[in-house]
């Protein structure tokens, strides 16, 4: 079962239930293995600011690109990974200082950055930078840059409140999440907050009590997914759910060989 959390444009969070540590760490390493365009090649053509033609390029490479779902990942291309316009996008970058060089400089006629403020570099006056680009889909699995974003999972939390409490609040005052709350009595809160840093077990046992008691559930999971703004954080889970059933398909086709 899931339990949807909270949801925005780029961050979803949402509980799972009923599975354990090792599925739910394979969604989470599986949206590595979504394709994903990004900056693959780069020429500099002039480059005269303070940093070095392979910082421009690993910067450029991280850049968040736009883009639909007509293209194909190299080595699924027609062309042999070759480059084609089904696989590869051409940008182009001339700027003159002095000013900062951002990710909406990038010039391309089918593509354009997600988020042209990004900075990419100070020019003064009289600095110059102009390269050509080539972007191709990848994965994750083959460079950071063609991650969709952050997905991350923890045990559910379960907390425990004993009765014997002398409501002395040390419990709610040094929780980080604002898991807790006093009114009358010292009461959970916001239970999916807690993230067992167990402050509030080592505040109570100060006080020489021993009431809180909190652990993580085995197999129920709290997901957080973080996306770049490539694709949406549901479009992450689905398409992670997706490359999960590929690969234990291809397990069994490679077992049943044996």
């Amino acid at each position: 079962m899931i339990e949807q959390i909270k949801s925005d444009k780029n961050e979803l969070s949402f509980a799972i239930r009923g599975i354990n540590h090792t599925f739910a760490n394979a969604i989470r390493r599986s949206a590595d293995e979504i394709p994903i365009l990004a900056i693959d090649t780069l020429e500099i053509v002039k480059n005269d600011s303070v940093l070095y033609d392979e910082i421009i390029a690993h910067r450029a490479g991280l850049i968040p690109l736009e883009s639909d779902k007509t293209f194909t990942l190299p080595e699924e291309c027609t062309c042999k990974g070759k480059g084609c316009l089904k696989c590869t996008v051409n940008l182009t970058l001339k700027v003159a200082g002095p000013g900062i060089v951002k990710a909406g400089d990038l010039k391309s006629k089918t593509i354009k950055a997600i988020f042209p403020n990004m900075p990419l570099v100070l020019l003064q006056e009289g600095q110059e930078l102009e390269f050509v680009a080539e972007a191709k889909l990848g994965k994750g699995i083959d460079h950071a840059k063609y991650s969709p974003g952050l997905v991350w999972f923890r045990a559910y939390p379960k907390i425990e409140l004993g009765k014997d409490c002398n409501l002395c609040k040390e419990c709610v005052n040094v929780c980080p999440r604002e898991v807790y709350e006093a009114d009358g009595k010292v009461s959970v809160k916001n239970l999916v907050n807690c993230d067992l840093c167990n402050a509030c077990v080592e505040a109570c046992m100060k006080k020489g009590k021993n009431i809180i008691k909190i652990s993580g559930s085995e197999e129920d999971f709290i997901f957080e997914i973080e996306s770049w703004g490539q694709i949406a954080p549901k479009e992450i889970f689905t398409e992670s759910l997706k490359a999960l059933k590929k690969n234990i398909k291809e397990l069994d086709k490679e077992a049943n060989k044996l």
